[in-house]
């Protein structure tokens, strides 16, 4: 039930209505502080504040639950797709065998580029990152479709649809570009995944056939990623939305967002992590004791989350997952070692238990990426990839929504106050 808090500001009372959310969260609106008052709020980095009213996705950190839609994480994992949960972030519900059907046939139907497009990749140099080159061709992309300005509703569909199908058909022609490859077209006799995966590795008269496990394991990935509330990357796609950019702006900037190492990098920290343990010739042992011990500057990387303060559920999910690949795929890699040696230890050690310093999502993508033979610059990439319906999902809620403002947050000023401009000779 929603309710009242009072505050005291300068000896004054005002009186704030709260909101409360459907699992018990509790909010302070103030949206009249400012114009009642004359104060604002400070909360550098947002970590306090609810920026929106979304209907999306459940976190309760301290009890390690993750929801799509009040779907619990665990449940689609094990029954759904990427693509079922793609529709169910975007649409509200599971789609019906005929929505499904549709959505799907949509993504065929849109997976393939513009032949224009092909020029743009032409104009990277080879040494340009794939996320570069990702937020670049989805704004290139918009520009073949000019009813993404007009008649938006009407073509919202179809609009996210294109977006899924082709950000991976954009992913997988900016990697083979870096490898000095011909690109592979998609074919519509695969599946959305193990396309992805004929794409990237496939030569021509040559088809790559993925492992089950393998088109499993990234499918999971895809899903896990699919959405996480408010995050620096959904939060950016929300803000451009706000101004009214339309669907492949707004992603192209969530790109953007996703592509810092604090973000969207944190798998890739992963595996720079274990290359470092590897060249100094340890196993991770004296490593995790020098963490422990809190020298040499060590940083432990894909254990603990700022958000889940206890365990990472989508860790739980892929650990299991992460253990068959790398069963069935029989790779010899020493990081993977490493990376085996630590979550070992880390799981039993009590000095990380009592921290719940846990091997997290991230971690055991890294692994599985690596393990199936996608680059490290390739794995913010496929984090977008898989982030991609969400973000559509929340610009959708912001397009929805009658009360909806353009995003505009207050600072407080800290600079010089009221000065006089004085004339160049007067300054030398």
């Amino acid at each position: 039930m929603n309710g009242t808090v009072e505050l005291i500001i300068d000896g004054k009372p005002i009186t704030l209505p709260t909101v409360v959310g459907t699992e018990g969260e509790v909010g302070i609106d103030i949206a009249t502080l400012r114009s009642k008052t004359g104060a604002i709020t400070l909360d550098p980095a947002y970590g306090n504040t609810g920026a929106c009213k979304s209907a999306i996705t459940f976190i309760d950190g301290e009890k390690g639950v993750l929801q799509y839609r009040g779907y619990d994480i665990a449940e689609l994992a094990q029954k759904s797709t990427f693509i079922e949960t793609a529709y169910l972030l975007i649409y509200g519900e599971l789609p019906t065998s005929a929505q499904l059907n549709e959505f799907s046939g949509l993504l065929t139907a849109n997976e393939m580029l513009h032949e224009g497009m092909r020029h743009h990749f032409e104009g990277f140099p080879p040494t340009a990152h794939p996320m570069a080159i990702l937020s670049s061709m989805i704004n290139a992309a918009s520009s073949y479709h000019p009813n993404l300005i007009h008649a938006r509703e009407e073509h919202f569909p179809f609009h996210a649809a294109r977006l899924i199908s082709q950000v991976r058909t954009i992913a997988a022609f900016s990697y083979r570009k870096a490898q000095g490859l011909p690109s592979i077209y998609p074919k519509t006799t695969l599946k959305y995944t193990a396309n992805f995966l004929h794409m990237m590795f496939s030569h021509p008269g040559e088809d790559c056939e993925p492992k089950p496990e393998v088109v499993k394991a990234l499918d999971l990935i895809f899903l896990l990623h699919a959405d996480h509330e408010q995050n620096c990357s959904t939060s950016t796609v929300r803000m451009v939305a706000s101004s009214r950019a339309n669907l492949f702006a707004s992603a192209s900037a969530g790109v953007c967002a996703l592509w810092g190492p604090l973000h969207g990098g944190a798998n890739q920290a992963v595996l720079e992590m274990l290359e470092e343990i590897h060249k100094e010739g340890d196993d991770g042992t004296k490593f995790l004791t020098a963490v422990k011990n809190k020298t040499g500057n060590r940083k432990l990387m894909g254990f603990g989350h700022r958000v889940y303060k206890n365990f990472d559920p989508r860790a739980v999910i892929i650990k299991e997952q992460c253990d068959k690949v790398l069963a069935q795929l029989h790779v010899s890699d020493p990081l993977l070692d490493i990376a085996k040696k630590l979550e070992e230890i880390a799981l039993h050690d009590e000095y990380f238990v009592s921290r719940r310093l846990y091997p997290n999502v991230d971690f055991y993508s890294g692994i599985i990426m690596r393990a199936i033979g996608i680059p490290m610059d390739m794995f913010t990439v496929l984090f977008a990839i898989g982030r991609m319906p969400g973000w559509i999902a929340n610009f959708k809620e912001v397009m929805d929504d009658p009360e909806s403002r353009i995003s505009r947050p207050r600072q407080i000023y800290t600079g010089a106050t009221l000065r006089t401009y004085k004339p160049l000779a007067e300054r030398d």
